[in-house]
């Protein structure tokens, strides 16, 4: 009986740690009393964004999840959240809006907080339940990822940057303004729905011929022109204040409130201009062109229409390139019998048709070199 005592202890799990923090006693109560009744959580409670800094600064165990109300005296839940995420040890902690502000505006600006999540009051209690675990997990799957980059990076810095990932991986890029990695972009698009704040527009961009760029390049100058374009969508983008995401397989998305004409002021060739200027400073002989597809009106009401629209407008940037990979092989066949000249071709298709060719000449001689 001892020893089946002392295994149930052993295997008994911590407690997961959750800080509330409400200028509402009785939202604190309710959630005091309700979360540890649902499952093994140990809520400890801040009535101000004062308060819950001083819990911060204990030496007890650290929080595990935040949920913060954004309306509060003095200092509101998103200038919270921000000196969260200014203290190392909590930079990627789950952390949940519970608020009753659900304009758009409050949504935008806890995102672009940090915020990994957003639930509007009222709230039913099992799906904040499932939508804390939903965020604690992806925390988890992150901080994984961390610990190896970190690991790698005490043996080489070089190694860190230039990890091998896949194609269709949505690599985080980081520190470029108003850029949500993948989890947080769905749930800034589901939070919309909820709130059926859609006066928007969704487009799509795209590398051109990105697969092709990936195989061809390393991993570290993939990921570097995904950042110039990243820099230079954000830079183009800044009066409109788009939100805009990193999607895998060379694909962007942006989201522009407001009317249509809003959306108009991003311009392809200016666009690319500042592409081709970044990569030209970081002194790199990489070549990159972004293809932009429609504009594709969000005015779904339901989560499956949001994502919906995303699906389209990614539809039609994906035609785009399969289009201009079709014009370019009727460029480069044009060029090898019927007299055409490659000087006739734009100086960007030149030069990727010049790309194709060697590569798949590398890959000729290297199949007779194994035969």
């Amino acid at each position: 009986m001892f020893q089946r005592k002392l295994v149930c202890r052993a295997q008994k799990p911590n407690k997961f740690r959750v800080l509330v923090v409400d200028d509402e006693p009785s939202i604190l109560e309710l959630l005091k009393m309700a979360l540890p009744a649902l499952d093994n959580y140990d809520v400890s409670i801040a009535n101000s964004a004062a308060n819950a800094l001083k819990s911060l600064e204990g030496q007890g165990p650290k929080f595990d999840c935040f949920l913060l109300d954004i309306q509060m005296p003095e200092t509101n839940g998103v200038q919270l959240l921000e000196q969260i995420r200014a203290i190392p040890e909590y930079s990627d902690t789950p952390t949940i809006m519970l608020t009753a502000m659900s304009d758009r505006k409050y949504v935008d600006e806890a995102f672009l907080a940090g915020a990994t999540d957003y639930v509007t009051k009222p709230f039913d209690m099992l799906e904040l339940r499932s939508r804390m675990k939903a965020a604690y997990r992806l925390s988890q799957e992150r901080q994984k990822v961390r610990q190896g980059l970190e690991v790698t990076t005490q043996l080489r810095n070089e190694l860190a940057y230039n990890q091998e990932f896949s194609f269709d991986d949505p690599v985080t890029i980081e520190g470029i303004d108003r850029f949500l990695r993948h989890a947080e972009f769905d749930n800034y698009i589901k939070q919309l729905s909820r709130g059926r704040l859609f006066n928007s527009q969704a487009t799509a961009l795209k590398l051109m011929d990105a697969e092709f760029f990936f195989d061809t390049k390393s991993c570290g100058d993939f990921k570097n022109v995904l950042k110039d374009v990243a820099t230079a969508l954000a830079k183009l983008t800044k009066k409109s204040g788009s939100m805009l995401s990193y999607r895998g397989k060379g694909v962007f998305l942006m989201v522009t409130h407001g009317s249509a004409n809003s959306a108009q002021s991003l311009d392809e060739i200016t666009l690319n201009q500042l592409v081709e200027t970044l990569i030209s400073q970081r002194l790199s002989e990489c070549w990159a062109y972004v293809l932009i597809g429609d504009k594709v009106p969000m005015r779904s009401l339901s989560k499956a229409g949001a994502f919906a629209t995303l699906d389209t407008a990614i539809e039609s940037v994906n035609a785009r390139n399969d289009k201009n990979a079709e014009h370019q092989i009727i460029l480069e066949r044009a060029n090898d019998g019927s007299g055409a000249k490659i000087t006739q071709i734009p100086t960007q298709s030149r030069r990727r048709v010049y790309e194709r060719v060697m590569h798949q000449l590398f890959r000729e001689d290297a199949s007779r070199q194994t035969k």
